[in-house]
């Protein structure tokens, strides 16, 4: 692993010259790339000059120790000396963690599915209370949030909503968020004041682009018709509703808030592309899966991941035993300790495999 660490100083520099060639300036997809690669790295060889530093001055103040000094500057030296190999090992294990294999996915954006569950009016409420919290998130990561569709009850909450998150590494923080989440609270129609436990489900997919899932037009029926809900005579005017089913998987998205039929398909299409992908996708991770210790449960979309208990104003990831007496601050969007925390569980997983069995 440590005989990489050259090789990515040397790419490191490398971007710093392509990014001022005017040939890759003019191409945005590829200065797009390029940049969001130098600055995936940058902290990764931050850390690691600092390290290539550290053990220079531990081979010097090792020399030292082999001249004649004067006790007084022996000591210092020795002190400096331990100092430097506690910074060592510390720097080892976190760039042991910065090298390992990432997600193939993680700088993705992603769609984002959420539908209420068990529980009627309460976990529909809940699925808008999931959709608040996730999009105050994204806003305090600088990401941008866009609703595809949305299925929303008389009372505000959601049968179901798909949202597309955009941002710098999007999935890799969020993909952790599959499953189904149960929250026990008092309904506001609760009279006699008694603890209700509903369920809303999440499903994140990474967004797929065209260059990595080709969909054939012979592989997708197309159907179009007359958008129904609110709209006015608009409704009733226009097919502008499109539905797109992939025959091989039998996906099928519907999408019909646009008042254009282009723009609905071309949101039907994105979601489409996602969920396609996300089958493909987690047939590989299931026989994966078969062959190693799942790290942190993201398959499964019926595990129950998480709680959310109203009354104790607590939050408890199931996968690792986390709690959080905050329920209030989560539900706001400050998701950060929660998703450091499961990010941290599924890196020292994937070390523990990488360092095999210990003797």
């Amino acid at each position: 692993m440590f005989e990489q660490l050259d090789s990515l100083i040397f790419r490191f520099e490398e971007l710093h010259e392509l990014l001022s060639d005017p040939s890759v300036i003019a191409d945005s997809d590829r200065l797009r790339q390029l940049t969001i690669e130098e600055a995936d790295l940058s902290p990764k060889v931050t850390k690691i000059k600092r390290y290539k530093q550290v053990n220079q001055e531990i081979s010097d103040a090792e020399d030292m120790l082999g001249e004649t000094l004067e006790a007084d500057m022996a000591d210092m030296v020795k002190m400096e000396l331990s100092e430097l190999k506690d910074e060592k090992t510390r720097l080892e294990e976190e760039i042991k963690f910065m090298m390992l294999p990432e997600d193939e996915n993680d700088g993705k954006n992603i769609i984002m599915e959420i539908r209420g569950a068990a529980g009627g009016d309460e976990a529909q409420l809940f699925a808008g209370d999931l959709l608040n919290m996730y999009t105050r998130y994204a806003d305090s990561q600088g990401w941008k949030t866009e609703i595809l569709d949305a299925n929303i009850t008389g009372i505000g909450g959601y049968k179901e909503v798909t949202l597309m998150i955009t941002g710098n590494k999007v999935y890799s923080k969020l993909k952790f968020e599959n499953g189904a989440h149960r929250v026990q609270r008092v309904p506001e129609t609760e009279s006699q004041g008694r603890v209700h436990t509903s369920t809303a489900t999440v499903v994140v997919m990474p967004e797929a682009e065209e260059v990595e899932l080709d969909l054939r037009d012979e592989d997708i029926r197309v159907d179009i018709y007359h958008a129904s809900g609110a709209g006015g005579q608009h409704v009733n005017k226009t097919a502008s509703a499109v539905r797109l089913t992939h025959i091989p998987t039998n996906t099928v998205v519907a999408m019909q808030d646009e008042r254009s039929q282009l723009k609905n398909r071309e949101k039907a299409m994105k979601v489409l592309r996602a969920r396609v992908y996300d089958i493909i996708k987690n047939e590989a991770q299931s026989e994966y899966d078969a062959n190693r210790k799942l790290a942190v449960g993201t398959g499964d979309r019926s595990e129950r991941i998480r709680t959310y208990n109203f009354p104790q104003n607590r939050v408890t990831d199931h996968r690792i035993g986390l709690t959080i007496q905050q329920l209030d601050n989560i539900l706001s969007g400050k998701l950060d300790e929660i998703v450091d925390a499961l990010v941290l569980y599924d890196q020292t997983q994937k070390l523990e495999e990488l360092n095999g069995p210990q003797i």
